[in-house]
């Protein structure tokens, strides 16, 4: 195996490894309420955080981003005891993202295709129109998150992080298939022609 390769968690390892702290934040909120499910999402997503190192022997940069902000804004919420902190987590991570692939595009680095650059073999200017589409799609998911916290009950916002945050990331991602395909590298041959 090349060195640059690493090894992959099987599909069912790692849908358990990504949804898994958003299942244990949304079972422990309903039973318990918010304070200890935030307590117990902070310990599945270090759990999970793990788990993928143990896995891959890297941590994915979005995932490892994710996890600090879930460790600080948990932290606050159950220090300060005040449920604001875990809402505006998506906010600010979202905003973050928007912002971070925004100051790559105007500084001619494609942060995505840094990221996922061994996934997918996208041109440049695939690349570019990915960030884009995925900085608008970012931001508005931050709004959203800002709608939904700010006018329903803390249930139906921990519901909405479930069961409508990545159902709707699904069907973002699977829009961009269409552009992946269109701009996708050729294939080289055996003899190292496209």
């Amino acid at each position: 195996m090349p060195s640059s390769e690493h090894p992959k968690p099987s599909p069912l390892t790692k849908i358990l490894i990504e949804m898994g702290p958003l299942v244990v934040f949304f079972v422990g909120n309903a039973k318990f309420g918010i304070f200890p499910a935030t307590a117990a999402f902070m310990v599945a997503i270090t759990l999970s955080l793990i788990v993928s190192w143990r896995i891959e022997r890297r941590l994915p940069p979005m995932a490892l981003f994710t996890g600090i902000f879930v460790l600080v804004f948990g932290g606050l919420t159950l220090y300060l005891a005040d449920e604001l902190f875990i809402k505006l987590k998506p906010t600010i991570v979202n905003s973050l993202f928007a912002i971070l692939l925004t100051a790559g595009l105007l500084m001619k680095k494609l942060l995505l295709k840094v990221v996922f650059g061994e996934a997918f073999q996208v041109t440049e200017e695939g690349w570019r129109i990915l960030t884009v589409r995925w900085i608008f799609f970012f931001l508005f998911l931050a709004a959203l998150n800002e709608v939904v916290w700010r006018n329903f009950s803390t249930d139906t916002w921990v519901s909405f992080k479930v069961f409508g945050v990545m159902p709707l990331t699904l069907l973002f991602s699977a829009s961009l298939m269409p552009i992946l395909n269109r701009h996708q590298l050729p294939e080289e041959n055996e003899g190292g022609e496209a």
